[in-house]
């Protein structure tokens, strides 16, 4: 493992708090964090996160993100770590090193000058995904920095779980994010994901009054954080923050411990969206669930189709200078490598 300098953390008598997610870990000089990829060694912490267990080029919307430059490459990189255990994870290989028998270490030491020089060759952003790249902080600052300088943005694809000091200074880095918001009921969402929503309800805010541009994934699986009443407490609340921001509805995948499940069936899908646009949400998606229509862009106004999406990426786009050519509705979304239509 490439251990690096870590930042945020304090010292609180004899032992070290890290002040990255609201774990709060408490360590003695050597202790490793729940995270397993944060260590103190004397009166510094350390980090394992500048390494990547993959580097794979992705079309912007397999983030997913939807409307973020469409149709634009995306380097990705994954370190491996998280600060949650969904009992679902798909990557649960990767996410839960340390705390899963028979998950090891697989990335590989990562210079952030590399992945910002080969991006910036292809015109790309570099995403952090897979993993939890909210414990790849200090590497995120490190890539926002040099790609400031060389026009790459850095995405996310996170949990959300952070302090709100963390998620304020790191909002300032990110170009996009897709956040997971499991659920808002306390009981199912420690279950599910051994922490609570609140911070990761508290990051969502931060990171839209930051002007991130933010679209909000929800795995729905079935008898878990799928009653009609949640998930209309879940589209109200996102609603709330802005009636433009997009809602992935993620359909579940039996796997992890959660594998006894069945999959998510396409009628409940199919509710969850009603009920996304019954809260008043423009843009709620199904990606591969139901079909080409719950990828599509329409125009929440006049019902123009304005994106159209093949399962992992671009089919056209329609908007003009971030508008509907018919009813020249403004859409929400960063449309342009620099930002020009943003709302």
């Amino acid at each position: 493992m490439n251990w690096q300098p870590a930042e945020f953390f304090r010292a609180a008598g004899e032992t070290l708090v890290c002040t990255l997610c609201p774990r709060a870990c408490a360590l003695a000089d050597g202790d490793l964090g729940w995270c397993r990829v944060r260590r103190r060694r004397g009166d510094r912490l350390e980090t394992a996160t500048f390494a990547t267990s993959l580097w794979h080029w992705d079309a912007v919307e397999r983030k997913p993100l939807y409307h973020y430059r469409p149709g634009s490459a995306v380097l990705t990189l994954a370190a491996p770590g998280c600060t949650l255990r969904c009992l679902y994870c798909q990557n649960h290989r990767l996410s839960q090193f340390g705390r899963e028998a028979g998950v090891v270490w697989g990335a590989r030491a990562l210079e952030p000058g590399s992945a910002i020089a080969a991006a910036a060759a292809r015109g790309a952003a570099v995403g952090l995904s897979y993993a939890e790249p909210g414990l790849a902080a200090e590497l995120t600052l490190a890539l926002a920095d040099l790609g400031a300088a060389a026009g790459v943005a850095v995405l996310w694809k996170s949990n959300g779980f952070l302090t709100p000091a963390v998620a304020r200074r790191l909002a300032g880095c990110l170009a996009a994010v897709n956040l997971d918001l499991k659920s808002l009921d306390r009981r199912r969402h420690r279950a599910l994901t051994g922490a609570e929503p609140g911070p990761v309800l508290e990051t969502l805010a931060i990171l839209l009054a930051a002007g991130v541009w933010v679209e909000v994934s929800t795995p729905l699986i079935p008898g878990v954080n799928t009653d009609p009443a949640a998930l209309r407490t879940l589209a109200r609340t996102i609603a709330g923050l802005g009636r433009g921001v997009p809602w992935h509805l993620v359909r579940f995948v039996p796997e992890y411990r959660l594998a006894r499940l069945p999959p998510t069936p396409t009628e409940l899908i199919a509710r969850a969206l009603e009920i996304g646009r019954e809260a008043g949400l423009d843009f709620v998606y199904t990606e591969r669930a139901l079909g080409e229509a719950g990828r599509r862009t329409d125009c929440p106004d006049c019902g123009q189709v304005l994106v159209s999406r093949r399962l992992w990426g671009l089919d056209s786009e329609r908007l003009r200078g971030g508008r509907c050519p018919a009813c020249a509705t403004l859409i929400p979304g960063r449309w342009t490598p620099t930002n020009e239509t943003e709302s």
